[in-house]
């Protein structure tokens, strides 16, 4: 017998109440389900503006360089007058938003050759709960072109590099151009763009919207991980990260024009929170932005390198990164970066899938918790011993939960089905093996939380005692 006839057999809804599945009455006044498009995260994705996305870039790249350890004194040039530039735009845009300097003082370490004030720069666009969700770029910039005559196996972009032939050479000029105006004027430019177009929406979020621009990321992500590091030991709440880096251009180095689609990278496994946050804005893309494809890579990001997203996986929270679809490694890096190499058009269109996954997140009750305390997953093979036993942690705000499935050979979920306001479903004669089960949450206002998936852990083996 097939899952999807299966999930229509009664099914026990919680501890005293048994109901025919699916039951859908409390997702409104009417019993009804709203329509996938709320209309207005519509406007707030019509809100984005190309233009503005292009003077932002054009400015920061006017900087000359924007490198962490570059010119903190002048008004036009430098990390320190961009951070300052870039905090006054946060503070203009509305009084919603609350804006800080994120600082931290470091030690010389690493690509980080003096002891130097690294600053992130933070806008928070309150909700009516703690719990937060990220958008993000890197502000900081690297010229790291070798002079001629040296090594050219480790170019700009780090082709051909190994371990031993390290992007950012020891006698790196902090001060030469650098104006990074696709690495990451454009990631830097979105996360301006969509605190601006958050905070005039007019739209009161569950969740706090937390958009910054990181500096030290061309050293080792540096500004994020002190950032991220300090949220975890505070006990945040983090339910996503949408980090940019490199989104701006879609001429590739190749010749390749892909103005398209947009790649969006997750850390596995596959059922991981990260690759949930995936998954979910490929789903939620497809209502606002059908126009635009969401390409889910399998890797946390591309061969060999980074970005401020595993920040926040180090530290347990769900992040992905969105890279353009097809890059142009010449002109990272380097001097070449400037703003002739952008698509401010393509760039727009992959603000608007941010803006739309992550409105939907925020509107959203936080996902459910499908372990216990200690981190067993709640599931389990019913009274019979063949049926699966579903069960989860009720989620604030929510009026129904929606049931996935799928093959357990498959890496996305195939069937789902609305149960009422409950944490706990019997599905008779399903086994627990041959599936993968998750749940999410629903509001009152239909938005959908990420799903939680039913995790089996892996079996720990110890080693075999011989006698000798």
């Amino acid at each position: 017998m097939r899952l999807t006839r299966r999930l229509l057999l009664p099914v026990l809804l919680s501890v005293a109440t048994t109901a025919p599945f699916p039951c859908t009455a409390a997702l409104g006044a009417q019993g009804t389900l709203r329509p996938d498009a709320d209309p207005r995260i519509a406007q707030l994705v019509a809100s984005v503006s190309q233009a503005r996305l292009q003077a932002t870039a054009t400015t920061l790249a006017g900087f000359g360089t924007r490198s962490t350890l570059s010119d903190t004194v002048s008004t036009t040039r430098g990390i320190g007058a961009a951070r300052r530039w870039i905090y006054d735009e946060f503070k203009r845009m509305s009084p919603k938003l609350q804006v800080s300097y994120d600082r931290h003082m470091l030690a010389q370490q690493g690509r980080i050759t003096r002891d130097v004030e690294l600053v992130n720069v933070v806008a928070i666009l309150p909700g009516t709960s703690a719990r937060r969700v990220y958008i993000t770029g890197h502000y900081d910039t690297v010229n790291s072109r070798r002079p001629a005559g040296t090594d050219a196996t480790a170019t700009a972009a780090g082709r051909g590099t190994t371990p031993s032939q390290p992007l950012v050479r020891p006698t790196i000029n902090d001060n030469a151009d650098a104006p990074g105006a696709n690495d990451d004027g454009s990631g830097t430019a979105l996360t301006m763009e969509l605190a601006r177009v958050f905070a005039e929406s007019g739209i009161t979020f569950d969740a706090t919207l937390v958009f910054v621009t990181w500096a030290g990321e061309e050293q080792g992500l540096i500004g994020s991980m002190a950032h991220a590091t300090a949220l975890r030991n505070a006990k945040g709440v983090v339910e996503a990260n949408f980090n940019n880096d490199i989104v701006g251009s879609s001429l590739g180095g190749n010749g390749i024009v892909d103005g398209e689609s947009v790649k969006i990278y997750s850390l596995g496994p596959e059922d991981s929170p990260s690759r949930s946050l995936a998954r979910y804005v490929q789903r939620v893309a497809g209502t606002y932005v059908p126009s635009h494809t969401i390409r889910l890579m399998a890797r946390e990001d591309r061969f060999g390198r980074g970005s401020d997203h595993s920040s926040f996986t180090a530290n347990d929270f769900p992040a992905i990164v969105f890279r353009e679809a097809n890059e142009n490694y010449e002109r990272q890096h380097s001097p070449d970066d400037k703003l002739e190499g952008m698509d401010f058009r393509y760039l727009a269109q992959n603000a608007r899938v941010n803006a739309a996954a992550a409105a939907s997140v925020a509107l959203a009750p936080p996902a459910p918790r499908v372990t216990t305390a200690g981190g067993t997953a709640t599931i389990g093979r019913g009274p019979s011993g063949y049926d699966a036993s579903l069960q989860w942690t009720a989620s604030p705000g929510a009026v129904a939960y929606r049931v996935y499935a799928r093959d357990a050979w498959t890496n996305d979920w195939q069937r789902s089905q609305v149960v009422g306001n409950v944490t706990q479903l019997l599905m008779p004669n399903v086994s627990i093996d041959d599936y993968v089960f998750g749940v999410a949450a629903i509001g009152a206002d239909g938005h959908e939380s990420l799903i939680s998936a039913y995790v089996s852990p892996a079996r720990k083996m110890t080693d075999v005692l011989l006698k000798k």
